[in-house]
């Protein structure tokens, strides 16, 4: 299928049910090396890359349809209809998790369960909402990307990871952000720091997992605290792990708080 091929989609596991996993900017389904494995046995595990990212087809990407995240949900959508998916099993990081959820709301039936992990409906603070930037920061953080994104790319990596003790892994993270397309990542991340999509949270239907760290600069815990006050039917697990990426840095912890929640151990 054409879809399967532009969104680098790879399908393992042997369960009945599907357990599809959604990465974050800058990132690809790598970031979920350590995490999905441990699901295998019990779920058809789907892995795939954004249009823009990782060995999806770059002459794919629409400066038009991926100014919002709905065109991102499209995709998952399209995705999860091409593969038969229904009551499966949605894992969302960062940004990845308001796709999900809006997936979940353009298609009720192709997930039972959203898992979010880092995840933040707007990152500029307003009013009394807490989003962790203030509208000059994000500003600035959008400027330097744009004047230099390599440069941005080796700063903000590691700061993004934190977990200073594993630099390898922040590293790692600003190696990603380097290899993305600059004007792609220029574009994704002004609709992912750019994004306010608080109203919808309300409107989620399904049971949702909340993935908090317990220091993120991108997410702060008030992010956390705040979604799952506004998601009807949610629960939020404050992680000991620190930075924005716990499926890289902790994903031990990050397994767990999954499977207690899907398993109930």
């Amino acid at each position: 299928m054409e879809i399967l091929k532009r969104n680098n989609v790879v399908v393992s596991g042997n369960g009945d049910h599907a357990m599809m996993f959604a990465h974050g900017f800058g990132c690809d389904q790598n970031m979920w090396r350590d995490v999905y494995p441990s699901f295998q046995e019990n779920y058809k595990i789907v892995l795939f890359d954004h249009v823009g990212a990782g060995n999806s087809d770059l002459s794919a990407y629409c400066f038009e349809k991926y100014d919002c995240l709905e065109g991102y949900a499209q995709d998952i959508v399209a995705i999860a209809k091409v593969l038969n998916i229904n009551d499966g099993v949605f894992v969302g990081h960062s940004v990845s998790a308001m796709m999900g959820l809006i997936a979940a709301n353009m298609a009720p039936g192709i997930f039972k369960t959203l898992i979010l992990v880092a995840p933040s409906p707007a990152y500029i603070n307003q009013e009394d909402y807490i989003g962790g930037f203030s509208k000059s920061e994000i500003d600035e953080l959008l400027e330097s990307l744009n004047n230099n994104h390599l440069g941005w790319s080796m700063t903000m990596g590691p700061v993004i990871m934190g977990n200073s003790n594993k630099k390898e892994l922040g590293e790692e993270l600003a190696n990603s952000f380097c290899k993305t397309d600059p004007e792609i990542a220029k574009h994704f991340a002004r609709t992912t720091f750019l994004t306010d999509k608080r109203e919808i949270l309300g409107d989620t239907k399904l049971p949702v997992l909340i993935l908090q760290c317990s220091s993120d600069i991108i997410a702060p815990i008030e992010v956390g605290q705040y979604m799952h006050n506004n998601i009807p039917d949610s629960t939020l697990v404050i992680m000991s792990a620190t930075g924005h990426c716990p499926n890289l840095s902790a994903p031990e912890e990050t397994v767990l708080a999954i499977s207690n929640y899907l398993y109930g151990q």
